[in-house]
């Protein structure tokens, strides 16, 4: 089941000098990553071992698409950091299966190896699961991709640079009204998964506060292909907009199925909708489809252009929202690593709680004091079957 992404400059494994699982507030001698101190600061660290770090993403199951660009992500990150100097990274990669149980697996795999920090998992709810593993050991967490409320509250190891459905649905809400003139809509959810629940209940106080009725509420199993029955459900009751809280499985054929029913209102996605793999899939259907964003491909800061262009050389194609959090993440970890010159777990918490400013793809960004990301969101339209910023 491992599969590991190594460079060729940390092959060796007596290169990671590890001690035994850390205490669980994560300040004591028994730091796994115990030996991993550095000379000098900043671009100057130079730390003689090579950092481990743990990933877990969903390469199967029924998040695997949004696993698979955080992996190619994370790649290019490991190829770029580890060609420059003072800090070399040894990065693990697992499959979490888009399961808990096996997040939990992979996650005790992770903190029992010697991870100085793990990336992941992929959904929110498999994190809610797995991350009191890490943060009972003291081992720092990054949530690449996790949007739900209520992750970085389960302790002070957990940390995401994905901002969160509270972050971005809102001004979803308050774009897509502005320009659509909503009045009243039907909003469409899968209340078994953790994240489109999560989300469901902000796109609810959000149309509350946007002034916007709410016809009727249309729940779904977040294994569920075939929405018929509940789309001419809402078809009848005429509404200005769908709103939709899914996974990009149920995304693809909700959408789809939608426009074959002679349903041609706006379709509003939350974050499950940030696939390249909606328009691929979806076609014409997708056209149309507003959804919100923490991540602009068509940004021109120099951090945005270079990940692009690196990305679309390296694998053909250009990146997705996941593959920019990925990457991003493990350059903010890199640069926790480098604030104190360490690669122990207690100083890689504290480098990542003082993150401020940072300039990376996904725009400046900074760490709040809940330990979550904060930087400008954007709000896009499936327009010739690519995301487009909304005017």
């Amino acid at each position: 089941m491992r599969n590991v992404l190594r460079t060729a400059v940390v092959l060796s494994a007596s290169a990671l000098v590890l001690a035994g699982c850390s205490s669980t507030d994560g300040g004591g001698s028994g730091d796994a990553a115990e030996g991993l101190k550095g000379t000098g600061s900043g671009e100057s660290c130079t730390i003689e071992g090579t950092v481990p770090v743990g990933a877990a993403l969903s390469l199967t199951g029924g998040a695997a698409s949004y696993g698979e660009s955080q992996q190619k992500g994370l790649e290019l990150a490991l190829e770029e950091l580890n060609a420059a100097e003072g800090v070399k990274y040894d990065l693990t990669v697992e499959d979490d299966g888009t399961d808990p149980r096996q997040a939990i697996s992979v996650f005790e795999g992770f903190v029992s190896d010697g991870a100085s920090v793990i990336i992941g998992p992929t959904l929110s709810n498999t994190a809610f699961q797995a991350q009191p593993i890490a943060q009972e050991a003291g081992v720092p967490v990054l949530a690449v991709s996790n949007t739900a409320t209520g992750i970085t509250e389960q302790g002070d190891f957990i940390f995401r640079d994905s901002l969160t459905e509270a972050q971005v649905i809102p001004q979803t809400i308050e774009a897509a009204t502005e320009k659509l003139g909503l009045e009243k809509v039907i909003v469409m959810y899968s209340n078994d998964d953790a994240f489109t629940e999560s989300g469901y209940k902000v796109m609810q106080s959000s149309l509350e506060d946007a002034g916007v009725e709410v016809l009727d509420t249309l729940t779904f199993s977040v294994k569920d292909t075939d929405f018929r029955s509940l789309l001419t459900a809402a078809k009848e009751q005429n509404p200005d907009a769908i709103v939709v809280s899914a996974l990009i499985e149920a995304a693809i054929p909700l959408v789809t199925q939608a426009r074959e029913l002679g349903l041609d209102q706006p379709i509003i996605g939350g974050n499950g909708f940030n696939n390249p793999q909606l328009m691929k899939d979806a076609g014409d259907a997708a056209e149309g489809v507003i959804v919100g964003a923490a991540w602009n491909s068509a940004s021109e800061s120099p951090e945005n252009t270079a990940f692009m262009k690196a990305f679309e050389e390296k694998f053909g194609a250009g990146p997705d929202q996941f593959a920019a959090q990925a990457y991003t993440g493990l350059k903010i970890i890199d640069h926790a690593v480098r604030a104190n010159c360490s690669a122990e777990r207690a100083d890689i918490q504290k480098g990542l709680s003082e993150v401020k400013d940072l300039a990376t793809p996904l725009g400046s960004i900074s760490i709040n004091e809940n330990r979550d990301a904060e930087h400008e969101a954007v709000v896009q339209i499936v327009e010739d079957g690519k995301f487009a910023v909304l005017d």
